[in-house]
């Protein structure tokens, strides 16, 4: 019964309306899978009888001829976004008891086209880090190993609960958050297909906020399609969301066409780094040629203000982070300080320095620094004015191409002990491998990552494709035909 666990989206849901089994066996298939690979850590909370009880519903709704567009189909979701009644943690000491009385708008879509919640996924504490390796509830475990080695590789981050799980087949997609490439550098360490859409095609009400201006819901699936279906199924106006853009949100998978003949692809001569690996050169290389026999022209394009892109990104990230999560103060609601007698002010300390991780504190001491009465013009508004330089960049580049094709991350996964050293000894180092990802995220654009091949040690590699504010069509048809390639 596990094997119904490989089944992509599209193809459990014509077995689903077909009666080749029901929403409540599948369920279950999952749920016997999630407790066989519980070494993984991808959930930090399982929600199985909630699950098994939205099942028996979805098979009502499939007999009764009233089956929604993901009906039936089990997902994993993000412990960052507010799921009523069912414990939401940020991955956070901070908020390891926290129960939302709400449910975020992402979610509810999800919920109101027929899903079924397998739980919460594993993640790096209010999304900051690049590993899953930040996370108060410990490491997640990438599936994949390198040839000839037990060494346990982390599987990218803040989102690598959603990427394992999905890799591992754990739930048949998940959602995902992307600050700064949380969810395309996950996605090419796991071998799955990662969407981050434009700025402001999802609502954000519900997600637990890292920094506001660069948070954006994307998804974690199996293959383009089931992306482009989830995608659709979460985008869209919300009144509760102010930054959420009132468009009409395409029907991705139905528009979707691997045909780009005559399509401009750039390839931008800065994300040639000193020191990348020359498989990352060939995977990007082989990437050109795939595009190019469909019929796509390759032209060479200039993103000049790229080398300051991480730079700006955290400062902008930092200092929103410091503004943001001025708010788990151990008064209201989330973890306090136990000490009794303290005065405010020590509660405060105290609540906060047993409450977040190492990596939340140097956050939110450096995006407080950037922001105080001393260097706020000197850092976090030169950073905005080169912010706005890194999205001009973009915009004269899509002047003319279609799109632009990078790699997704500069190597393949590492291993967890790799990470905690590299972290503890040099975190810039550790920020550097959202080189690839972070410019987007400053300028509010689309992009997707698809898998595109191992490196030599058999670890998955992913290719990126960028387009322009809410042409998340292009990036999936340009990445179907990557897919079609591999």
């Amino acid at each position: 019964m596990t094997e119904l666990t490989k089944l992509t989206i599209g193809q459990t849901l014509k077995g689903l309306s077909e009666k080749k089994f029901s929403a409540v066996e599948l369920t279950q298939s999952y749920i016997k899978n999630i407790e066989q690979n519980r070494h993984l850590n991808a959930f930090i909370t399982e929600s199985f009888d909630l699950a098994l009880t939205q099942a028996k519903k979805s098979d009502e709704k499939i007999s009764a001829g009233k089956a929604g567009d993901l009906e039936g189909i089990p997902l994993g979701i993000k412990d960052l976004f507010c799921t009523k009644n069912l414990r939401t943690t940020a991955g956070s000491k901070m908020l390891a008891d926290f129960v939302p009385p709400y449910e975020s708008t992402v979610t509810q879509k999800l919920l109101d086209a027929g899903s079924i919640t397998l739980g919460k996924l594993n993640m790096d504490e209010f999304a900051m880090g690049s590993a899953n390796t930040n996370s108060f509830f410990g490491p997640v475990i990438n599936p994949y190993k390198r040839k000839g080695s037990d060494e346990n590789l982390v599987p990218g981050g803040s989102s690598g609960g959603s990427a394992a799980a999905v890799a591992a087949n754990l739930c048949a997609a998940a959602t995902g958050s992307d600050t700064g490439g949380s969810i395309r550098q996950p996605a090419s360490f796991t071998n799955t297909v990662g969407i981050k859409p434009t700025y402001g095609r999802c609502s954000r009400y519900g997600m637990i906020a890292f920094a506001s201006s660069l948070d954006q819901a994307g998804i974690f699936a199996k293959n383009v399609y089931d992306a482009a279906l989830l995608q659709r199924v979460i985008s869209g106006f919300d009144v509760k969301d102010s930054t959420s853009v009132n468009l009409v949100v395409p029907q991705f998978e139905k528009l979707l066409n691997a045909d780009i003949k005559g399509k401009k692809i750039g390839i931008p001569k800065e994300y040639f780094v000193a020191g990348m690996p020359e498989e990352i050169i060939q995977l990007w290389n082989r990437g050109k040629e795939a595009l190019q026999k469909r019929g796509a022209e390759i032209v060479e394009i200039s993103l000049p203000h790229t080398n300051y892109a991480a730079a700006v990104y955290y400062v902008v990230a930092s200092a929103e982070c410091s503004s943001n999560l001025s708010r788990f103060d151990g008064v209201r609601y989330g973890f306090r300080a136990e000490e009794e007698n303290l005065s405010i002010e020590k509660m405060y300390e105290k609540t906060r320095a047993q409450g977040f991780g190492q990596e939340v504190k140097r956050r939110i001491l450096t995006g407080t620094y950037v922001l105080s009465a001393g260097y706020f013009d000197a850092y976090y508004k030169k950073a905005q004015r080169v912010r706005n330089l890194i999205r001009q960049d973009f915009i004269e580049a899509f002047k003319k191409v279609d799109a632009i094709l990078a790699p997704t991350t500069p190597s393949a996964a590492f291993s967890i002990n790799e990470s905690k050293t590299i972290g503890e000894s040099d975190p810039v180092k550790m920020y550097l491998n959202d080189v690839f990802t972070i410019p987007v995220n400053l300028a509010g654009l689309p992009a997707i990552s698809v898998p595109a091949g191992f490196d030599k040690d058999g670890l998955p590699l992913g290719l990126q494709i960028i387009t322009k504010h809410f042409d998340e069509q292009t990036a999936f048809d340009v990445a179907l035909a990557l897919e079609k390639n591999s």
